[in-house]
């Protein structure tokens, strides 16, 4: 059981790093964004240690531990269930709705959100 989480872990990684965002073919779009939406179903969580890194730095310590925490969870929620829905639709090619696409990309930076779906 193991060695099938750690091959489909090793499959999530190669879909991410093989198919780049400015692909230009179709299979190569969808196959981005089926990476892309399994990176950010996983990497959700990930969220939470993020935005209270990001809200210390700029709110400080008190506002990170209650609010950066809360918004961390929230930001968590979307994340996860934006890469859902991207593993859901991968077959339409758009670009993701959080930004930035991964959550390791700009880890300085809050995560925001796309208020409109746009075409790979």
């Amino acid at each position: 059981m193991k060695q099938k989480v750690n091959i489909g872990v090793c499959l999530a990684i190669l879909l991410t790093l093989s198919y780049h965002a400015e692909a230009s073919s179709y299979p190569a779009r969808f196959g981005s964004k089926l990476g892309n939406g399994l990176a950010n179903a996983v990497t959700g969580i990930v969220e939470i240690p993020k935005t209270v890194m990001v809200s210390h730095r700029e709110q400080g310590a008190a506002y990170a531990a209650t609010a950066g925490f809360v918004t961390g969870l929230v930001h968590c929620l979307g994340r996860t269930l934006s890469g859902t829905y991207d593993l859901v639709t991968f077959m339409i090619p758009t670009k993701p709705i959080v930004t930035p696409d991964y959550v390791w990309q700009d880890f300085k930076k809050e995560t925001t959100y796309r208020s409109t779906w746009q075409l790979r």
